[in-house]
């Protein structure tokens, strides 16, 4: 399932302009080779985890590695049509905020299982005791995550954003993910809410840059889940800054670089991007065969 999770975030930075199966090819080598060495780094019991390096759920390991993958393949991809244009950000706004939000929340649904499961066992008191505990910081980060990301887009652009509430939360969850145990309501709060002020500024910082990420994966995957990782020093007093660094870089380093050549290695050979055309026409019909909202598509 976190394997999986991983491969997830890539899609949503890359989506409307990549081709279907230069993608699914580029995630069968995430899955099987990248995703596994890294992980077995720490959760295997490699080097990582011998230096004493912490992610209890994988705010490293999960989602940042899915954050560099996705920051290359945003990097050899390029932007989608249009989305920079005369020195501007053009604004492309999803089809369905509604279906977008209800998402949201079956995510922080599912991340109660993300991190209690991470706990991998229930049979005491005090793991039972572990567990509530998980998920009780696991809820009060999301929602800091939240609040803050809507205080901060109210003050900012004088309207609250819901894009950004909606990711605000999730980068909560993201920064939660690698110590949900050790703190207590109000510090987890207090970490979800840095990742949700993470998301506000690093999107407008992203597209300063001209790096087209669609979802905002990049900022509330890979910015939050090193900020979740870092965070790690604060509450646990096993905790080492040097080592939390170190698992930092050398996963980040191997992922991204990785990542950056088989990307390369895709765009030279078979291609990953799809024809000006069929971007404008919509990836459903040109790379699926089929409308998504076929109410709306042109006749003639």
């Amino acid at each position: 399932m976190f394997c999986a999770a991983t491969a997830s975030i890539v899609s949503g930075t890359v989506a409307e302009r990549i081709k279907l199966w230069p993608f699914l090819l580029f995630t069968l080598i995430l899955t099987a080779l990248i995703y596994p060495f890294q992980a077995s780094w720490k959760w295997g019991g490699g080097f990582l985890d011998e230096m004493g390096f912490l992610d209890f759920a994988g705010s490293t390991v999960v989602h940042s590695v899915g954050g560099w993958a996705a920051l290359a393949g945003a990097l050899v991809l390029g932007a989608r049509t249009g989305k920079y244009r005369d020195g501007r950000v053009v604004p492309m706004p999803g089809a369905n905020l509604p279906l977008a939000t209800l998402g949201m929340f079956i995510l922080w649904l599912g991340w109660f299982g993300f991190n209690g499961g991470s706990q991998l066992a229930m049979g005491t008191i005090s793991d039972v005791a572990d567990v509530s505990r998980i998920f009780s910081n696991t809820n009060a980060a999301a929602a800091g995550g939240a609040l803050v990301a809507l205080i901060m887009t109210q003050l900012m652009y004088k309207k609250a954003d819901l894009t950004m509430v909606l990711n605000g939360a999730l980068a909560g969850l993201v920064s939660i993910t690698a110590e949900p145990l050790t703190p207590s309501l109000g510090m987890a709060t207090i970490i979800g809410g840095i990742g949700g002020a993470i998301v506000v500024f690093s999107v407008p910082l992203l597209d300063k840059f001209k790096i087209d990420d669609v979802v905002g994966a990049i900022p509330v995957h890979l910015i939050a889940g090193i900020w979740g990782t870092l965070a790690v020093v604060i509450t646990n007093p096993d905790a080492n800054l040097g080592t939390q660094v170190t698992g930092i870089v050398v996963v980040g380093a191997f992922t991204f670089i990785v990542s950056w050549v088989v990307w390369t290695i895709l765009k030279l050979t078979v291609g990953i991007r799809v024809s000006e055309e069929d971007e404008l026409a919509g990836l459903d019909t040109a790379e699926l065969g089929m409308e998504a909202y076929p109410e709306f598509s042109r006749q003639g």
